[in-house]
């Protein structure tokens, strides 16, 4: 009889310990410190173990303090589709612009915006009218303008050009301005999953293109990294060569709208102003959180009313490529420009802004030194 009570005793003992195991896996842990952090609760889409911690970083003895002189530059900037008040991009190349005015002294600035429906002569007559009135240097903010640029820059070889987010144009006088967007992507996807109730993510891009191919590459990868189960929403909202995607809120609001009805919580967008229609649809929701792109948008005044529900953004930046490119036309030096702007030389990375993402920024700091050492190689191509 006491054999038979000291079996039972024992067979409930290892139920009870299957069935904590049991909930360890259903919580996405996999024993160790691999288990989901304690805010994940009972979804637990984290899968993969915490990254190692950052080394501290170095702080820099040799500030830039030279003075630089940038008083006698016209600076031409021939914006995107959306311009000036894109809350993202464009945004970007402009307060790189006024960073420039401020501190080096440019007195003239010249801004134009391309439309959406507007032809290769209209882009190139843009470019020319800033150089015949004597701008330089001149900063095209899109890979849209790479063919104007090629047509252009040879007839004003004086002149100073740059073009972002382009380096197919080999010509003295054009300096190309491109970054590793899918670094920066990567770090969203982590923060989408950490982020995630629902283990359920979506990524919506403004135009089909090779470069916006780039953020979505990393942020598939970085959602893959953190966790095995995750689901994914991936979707754009124009194919190639209709730029319109990166100047329709209406219809990113009801992309993200559609990926928010079938589960997805944390919105991912590299539209440009179509974002702003995305994280309306996030917060008209009351259930979803949105990641933003190119500038820290959770600071744009032209989405302050959706604020509450970005997290952080991928941050772009634009402005201080474009900062640096006028200080070093004003130099006379171009050529000590980075040829990539990537996470080694902070030319992407993610924001901070309203503290929401403080509790994982061990994890994200720990992600972006494993980038830096080249542990985790980031590709620029979707694996779906």
């Amino acid at each position: 009889m006491r054999g038979t009570r000291n079996r039972t005793l024992a067979a409930v003992a290892m139920a009870g310990v299957l069935a904590l195991a049991g909930c360890a896996k259903d919580s996405g842990g996999t024993g160790g410190d691999t288990a989901a952090p304690a805010d994940q609760g009972a979804q637990g889409c984290v899968t993969a173990p915490k990254p190692p911690a950052a080394a501290p970083a170095a702080q820099s003895q040799a500030q830039d303090s030279e003075k630089v002189d940038a008083s006698k530059l016209k600076v031409g900037l021939a914006y995107d589709v959306g311009g000036r008040g894109d809350a993202s991009f464009n945004d970007a190349a402009a307060a790189g612009a006024d960073k420039a005015k401020a501190e080096l002294g440019v007195p003239a600035i010249s801004e134009s915006t391309a439309t959406g429906t507007e032809s290769e002569d209209s882009k190139q007559q843009r470019l020319n009218q800033m150089a015949t009135e004597g701008f330089n240097p001149i900063i095209a903010v899109g890979f849209a303008y790479a063919d104007s640029i090629k047509a252009v820059a040879p007839k004003f070889p004086d002149t100073k050009f740059a073009i972002v987010d382009d380096d197919s144009v080999q010509a003295p006088n054009v300096t190309p301005l491109v970054f590793a967007e899918e670094q920066g992507s990567f770090l969203a996807g982590v923060a989408a999953v950490y982020k995630s109730k629902s283990c359920h993510v979506g990524f919506v891009g403004g135009v089909d293109t090779p470069l916006i191919q780039k953020f979505e590459a990393g942020f598939l990868q970085g959602v893959k990294a953190a966790s095995s189960k995750a689901k994914i929403e991936d979707e754009y909202l124009t194919p190639a060569g209709d730029i319109s995607g990166f100047n329709d809120p209406g219809k990113g609001n009801i992309k993200a709208a559609a990926q928010i009805n079938k589960g997805a919580d944390v919105i991912y967008h590299a539209a440009g102003a179509s974002g702003k229609g995305v994280f309306e649809a996030a917060k008209s929701s009351g259930k979803a959180l949105a990641i933003g792109v190119d500038s820290d948008q959770y600071n744009q005044k032209t989405v302050e009313n959706a604020k509450d529900v970005i997290i952080t953004s991928m941050i772009k930046r634009v402005d201080v490529a474009v900062f640096d490119f006028i200080k070093a036309v004003a130099k006379g030096d171009t050529t000590t420009l980075p040829k990539r702007f990537d996470l080694k030389v902070d030319g992407v990375g993610y924001a901070t802004s309203g503290g929401k993402v403080d509790d994982i920024k061990d994890v994200l700091e720990g992600y972006k030194a494993q980038i830096i050492s080249g542990a985790i190689t980031v590709t620029d191509k979707p694996q779906k």
